[in-house]
């Protein structure tokens, strides 16, 4: 059965106080039967002492991002072994702000995606389209070009470990949401797509989350569509507060 995940990035933001306040807050405040798997993904000066916080709790610590080499000449970057060095579990791989502003390519995403999986990373593959694409009238056949290419030589058994997140760039930070039967039905293409690819009952087992404009008053809707598992929440994953209110409202499966 796949799982229900509520995912934080927290992009650029958050100075040390403000990270230390936004996890104390979860730690004391998240209930213990917590069903939904909560992630966390602060910026990379601060992964350390989130992993250190949230020791012994239900809460799960991504990267935003990671180079897909052991180590080297790679200025500026930073390596799997070493997010798995210092306890982080998941890490964010190819969302549309890094393809937009940093060059990231659906290859990279790819070599990213198995260098996660080759140290037992979680990785949350991103996807998702341009108002002008799915106006176009493009965006199935662009989301699904993004997940075969983002896949390419990831095995049966690797699918299962991975988790894909829609999020339709004309949504992310916009304060528009897609509708509920909007992004359920790309959530449906991304599911047909794996199963084309690996087989229904692997398809099945992979965990598809919403991401654009989540809050804790469309949460339930959105996680109680068919085939959305939960959100990559952006800003409101920043406040204690506002992202308990997405995990206690999510719908578990």
């Amino acid at each position: 059965m796949r799982k229900t995940i509520i995912a934080g990035n927290w992009k650029m933001n958050h100075l040390g106080a403000d990270a230390k306040a936004t996890i104390q807050g979860l730690i004391e405040k998240m209930p213990k039967d917590v069903k939904a798997e909560v992630v966390i993904a602060p910026v990379f000066p601060y992964l350390s002492t989130a992993v250190e916080m949230t020791k012994g709790t239900a809460i799960h610590v991504a990267a935003q991002n990671m180079h897909w080499e052991e180590n080297g000449a790679f200025t500026g970057e930073v390596s799997p072994a070493m997010l798995v060095d210092i306890g982080v579990t998941h890490v964010i791989l190819g969302h549309s702000e890094r393809r937009t502003y940093f060059n990231e390519t659906d290859e990279t995403v790819n070599k990213k995606t198995k260098a996660a999986l080759a140290h037992n990373l979680t990785p949350i593959v991103c996807c998702g389209e341009t108002l002008e694409q799915r106006e176009e009238g493009i965006m199935q056949s662009w989301i699904e070009g993004q997940i075969e290419n983002a896949l390419k030589g990831i095995s049966e058994a690797d699918i299962k470990k991975v988790v894909i997140a829609y999020e339709p760039i004309w949504a992310i930070g916009t304060g528009k949401t897609a509708s509920a039967a909007q992004a359920e039905e790309v959530c449906a293409i991304i599911r047909k797509k794996l199963a084309a690819l690996y087989g229904a009952a692997a398809a099945e087992d992979v965990s598809v989350l919403y991401g654009g404009s989540v809050k804790g008053g469309n949460v339930a809707e959105l996680t109680g569509s068919a085939d959305i598992d939960g959100g990559l929440v952006g800003g409101a994953s920043l406040k204690a507060d506002d992202f308990l209110a997405i995990i206690n409202n999510a719908v578990v499966k």
